[in-house]
């Protein structure tokens, strides 16, 4: 339960007179009053327009370090993904897991190969709900603790697998602690970056996922040669390195400041934020910070009526929880499930293990290589051209790949150019569309709803994928519809839906700050004028603080008619 204590105070309004307003007791002690918190409000979101990249990194170099030691849990979820679909390339995994064809080569079922490579899908939907759920009450350190121990356990039921069906079971529970990491970080970034630093922090996540595929495709591929069954048990047990230094990084890292503003522990938030400080952070810094966070706060527990997963789909919100979900549901009809199994479609046309393998290879690196690049376009160009040009170049290129694969029997020339091009298309998907997905993201929600708004919308992520998880083997399983890369028009023609979804609802959020952003959708500005749109800083900070004097003083009447009861 959110801590609603609060201490009144006199104010002197416009007309001379005096208002009486209800504070937290945290300010009445440190002698502020509501002329001070709006002014520190006001300095505070001036100094986050104003600070440059250099200076966000002198001023908040531990809120990078933490965030950047947080996020770096999807590595795991990059790493395990990327195993299983390469999996299906390794000859031991189908000779061990999959059935024995005429020919004398093994190959998995179509039901099988779709199971296995959705169970992480589904157990991603229960791991993020349940953070959602238990981030409000634990805070985010514990709840990274909690799922840590989780994966540790999980990790041993796939690698003793002896069977396809214990598989099944154990990429579902694994799946769990990817989606508590997956909403834990994005969460966890936008709460301690400073506005500058949230492209980088946030689309850092997909360089983690990025990074994730390219260690799994390697160690695969230097394994190869192995005709045991350690060419696949080890790859498993190579997670087991992981949950140490994470859980040590997680131990030292201080709690969101947002939540325990949420929690009513105002001198805890302030102690964070000068843990994520450096000597440079001044102590007026420290409390326009608090301000900021405290009255933006207070602005949305005015407007919203709680944080339960029912307020995402009302009012104002709806809008906003539809921008991260659309976000989300775009990284998969964008075709990049299509782009992203390289390692399969090149062994199907043809090619040797090893040299599909380095194909994976390559395509993995490319995409840590886009993600990098996009640190330095997405601050520059802004968020909704770069989704919106990264899903025209993708869709492109799966028209190509498409129209390429209609000659039949296709040549092994044209097998080749088809792998090039899909490795084009993921480079295109990680300069644009997944890193840009990570940021706007987190950064759309309200503050007070964030965490569950990030969960839903991955979930929506998540089943969705479980569909294309089902999709993606029949169009290119020889034992199902072997459409090989004629699947690229299959793909081209959801990816046309993401980009008219996009061009009409898809907002700009650049530079702007959470009380911004809640000004925005509460005045219902229209998509293409996010952007542009001017929003005077003082008249906003006066307002949101009305809004917290509002709010406090109707608690204290209640608690007065409690005692009169």
């Amino acid at each position: 339960m959110e801590k609603n204590t609060s201490h009144h105070v006199e104010r002197r309004s416009r007309d001379g007179t005096h208002d009486g307003i209800e504070l937290h007791p945290y300010f009445h002690e440190n002698n502020w009053d509501l002329a001070r918190l709006t002014e520190s409000a006001q300095a505070a979101i001036a100094r986050e327009h104003a600070l440059s990249f250099r200076e966000a990194v002198k001023y908040w170099p531990k809120a990078l370090f933490f965030s950047i030691g947080i996020s770096t849990t999807l590595v795991m979820e990059g790493y395990d993904t990327g195993l299983i679909n390469s999996f299906f390339g390794l000859p031991q995994f189908r000779q061990f897991y999959g059935q024995e064809l005429p020919d004398g080569t093994y190959q998995f079922s179509l039901a099988w190969q779709s199971a296995i490579s959705s169970m992480a899908s589904v157990g991603g939907i229960f791991g993020l709900l349940l953070a959602g759920q238990i981030v409000d009450r634990i805070g985010y350190r514990w709840t990274m603790f909690f799922g840590l121990a989780w994966l540790t356990a999980a990790i041993f039921l796939t690698f003793f697998a002896q069977n396809v069906r214990m598989l099944f079971v154990g990429n579902l529970l694994c799946g769990v602690p990817w989606g508590i990491f997956q909403s834990v970080a994005s969460s966890y970034a936008i709460d301690t970056a400073p506005l500058v630093l949230r492209p980088l922090m946030t689309s850092y996540i997909s360089l983690c996922w990025a990074m994730g595929q390219f260690i799994s495709t390697g160690v695969l591929k230097g394994l190869l040669d192995r005709e045991d069954q350690w060419a696949y048990r080890i790859p498993f047990a190579i997670q087991w390195f992981w949950p140490i230094p994470l859980a040590i990084i997680t131990a030292f890292a201080p709690e969101s400041p947002w939540y325990l503003v949420r929690k009513g522990q105002m001198a805890e938030a302030r102690q964070a934020l000068r843990r994520l400080g450096s000597k440079y952070t001044t102590e007026d810094q420290l409390d326009n910070n608090v301000a900021m966070i405290y009255v933006t706060n207070e602005h949305e527990r005015m407007i919203e009526q709680g944080t339960s997963y029912l307020e995402l789909f009302r009012g104002v919100n709806l809008r906003r929880t539809e921008v991260a979900v659309g976000a989300w549901i775009c990284q998969v009809t964008c075709g990049n499930w299509f782009g992203g199994n390289v390692t399969y479609f090149m062994e199907q046309a043809g090619a040797s293990a090893h040299t599909a393998f380095a194909f994976g290879l390559g395509m993995n690196a490319v995409s840590c290589i886009g993600t990098i690049a996009s640190w330095f376009l997405t601050p520059r160009v802004g968020r909704r051209p770069m989704y919106l040009w990264g899903l025209v170049g993708m869709l492109a290129t799966l028209l190509t790949v498409g129209f390429l694969g209609i000659p039949s029997p296709t040549s092994v020339k044209l097998s080749w150019a088809c792998g090039g091009i899909l490795i084009l298309n993921m480079l295109l998907y990680f300069l644009t569309v997944g890193p840009v997905c990570f940021t706007i993201v987190p950064e759309v929600p309200a503050a007070r709803l964030r965490n569950k708004t990030v969960a839903v919308a991955r979930a929506a992520y998540n089943v969705c994928g479980i569909g294309a998880s089902f999709l993606n083997p029949a169009i290119l399983n020889p034992l199902a519809w072997n459409l090989k890369a004629k699947g690229g028009l299959v793909w081209s023609g959801f990816c046309i839906l993401s980009v008219v979804w996009v061009y009409f609802r898809f907002p700009e959020t650049k530079g702007r700050t959470p009380l911004e952003l809640d000004t925005l959708f509460e005045r219902k500005t229209r998509t293409r004028d996010f952007g542009t749109t001017h929003i005077d800083a003082t008249e906003m900070a006066d307002a949101a603080v009305a809004d917290t004097a509002q709010v406090s003083t109707k608690v204290v009447e209640a608690q007065k008619m409690e005692v009169e009861a």
